[in-house]
C-alpha cells in the first residue's frame, strides 16, 4: 500500500542476483504504474521502462525529444509502485560526460535498479530503424566511464547498448561490446540481431550477460525464451508490447462505440472493477484510512 515495500537498494541487489543466475529472466515494458503492478502480479522478474514507449505515450516519435527530468519522473512513478527491479532506457545519457553522471544519479534517486546507455549519436533513432549513426568507440567508452564514476550504489546496473550491428557488422559490434565491458558496463545490449546465431556468437564472445530486445515489427525474429536461453541470453525485454496491446484494444473499442453507440458489447473484454481494485490494493488504503480516522466526536462539545 502507498507504494513498494521493498527498498530500492534491495531491488538493485535482486537485479544483480538475477543477472548472475542460471536462468533467463523476462522484463516486460510498463507504460505506466498500474502496468508495472500487473507485471508483478503475473510473476515476471522485473519491469522494463522503454524510452520509445514513453515517447509514444507523449505523442512523440522516438528521436530523443524527451528530457532527462521527464524520463526520470516517469521512471520514479513506475518504480514507486512495484517491488520488482526496474530497468530504464537512458538513451545517450542526455549530454556529455558530466551529464551522463548526473543521469545515473537521477535514476538512482528515482528508485531505478539499472539503466542502459547507447552508442548512437544524439539525437538518436529507434534501434530497429535504418539510417542510424553511432559515435566512436572512444566516445562511448567516455559515456560508460562517466556513468561508473557517477554511480553511488555499486549494485545499480549499468548496461551498454551497441547499435553497431547495422552499420559496422557483427564482429565490430562485438569488439565494441568488449571495450564497453572494460570501461565498466555490467550488461551488454546488442541491438537488432538478425538471428539466434548472432545472439549465440555475441554471448560466447563477451564476458558479461547479454540482453535480447524482443520488440515487434523489428529486425529480430520474435524468439521464445527457450530459444534465447539456449543461445546464451540472460535477459529479455519486451519494450513496447504492452503499449501496442493497449492501443490496439483502445482503437478497436472506440470503433465499436462509434459504430454501436454503446460500449455494452465490450464489457466482457475489460478489466473488471474488482480486478482493478485488487491490482491497486484498494482495500489496504481503506484499512489505513480506518486506522487513522478511528475517533468519534460523540460527547465532545
Amino acid at each position: 500500500m502507498l507504494g513498494a515495500t521493498t527498498p530500492a537498494h534491495k531491488r538493485r541487489e535482486e537485479f544483480r542476483r538475477l543477472l548472475a543466475g542460471d536462468k533467463i529472466v523476462q522484463f516486460p515494458g510498463a507504460i505506466n504504474p498500474i502496468n508495472a503492478q500487473i507485471i508483478e502480479q503475473e510473476g515476471f522478474e522485473g519491469v522494463y521502462i522503454s524510452g520509445g514507449a514513453f515517447s509514444a505515450d507523449q505523442g512523440l516519435p522516438d528521436i530523443g525529444l524527451t528530457t532527462l527530468t521527464e524520463v526520470a519522473e516517469h521512471g520514479r512513478a513506475i518504480s514507486r509502485v512495484t517491488n520488482l527491479p526496474t530497468f530504464i532506457d537512458a538513451d545517450t545519457g542526455w549530454g556529455e560526460a558530466m551529464n551522463v553522471a548526473r543521469t545515473v544519479q537521477e535514476m538512482e534517486d528515482a528508485g531505478i535498479a539499472g539503466m542502459h546507455l547507447e552508442d548512437q549519436v544524439n539525437p538518436k533513432r529507434c534501434g530497429h530503424l535504418d539510417g542510424k549513426e553511432i559515435v566512436s568507440t572512444e566516445e562511448m567508452v567516455k559515456r560508460i566511464s562517466a556513468a561508473v564514476r557517477g554511480r553511488r550504489d555499486e549494485n545499480f546496473v549499468l548496461c551498454a547498448r551497441t547499435d553497431a550491428r547495422a552499420g559496422e557488422g557483427l564482429d565490430a559490434a562485438i569488439d565494441r561490446a568488449k571495450a564497453y565491458i572494460d570501461a565498466g558496463a555490467d550488461l551488454i545490449f546488442p541491438e537488432a540481431m538478425r538471428d539466434l546465431g548472432e545472439f549465440e556468437k555475441f554471448a560466447k564472445a563477451v564476458d558479461a550477460p547479454i540482453l535480447a530486445n524482443m520488440t515487434e515489427f523489428g529486425k529480430s525474429e520474435l524468439f521464445t525464451t527457450q530459444q534465447l536461453e539456449s543461445a546464451g541470453v540472460k535477459l529479455v525485454i519486451y519494450p513496447v508490447t504492452t503499449l501496442r496491446l493497449a492501443m490496439g484494444a483502445i482503437k478497436r473499442g472506440l470503433q465499436v462505440i462509434r459504430k454501436e453507440g454503446t460500449q455494452e458489447s465490450l464489457v466482457s473484454t475489460m478489466q473488471t472493477r474488482a480486478d482493478l481494485y485488487e491490482t491497486i490494493d484498494y482495500s489496504a488504503y481503506n484499512e489505513f484510512d480506518a486506522h487513522v480516522f478511528n475517533f468519534s466526536q460523540e460527547g465532545h462539545q
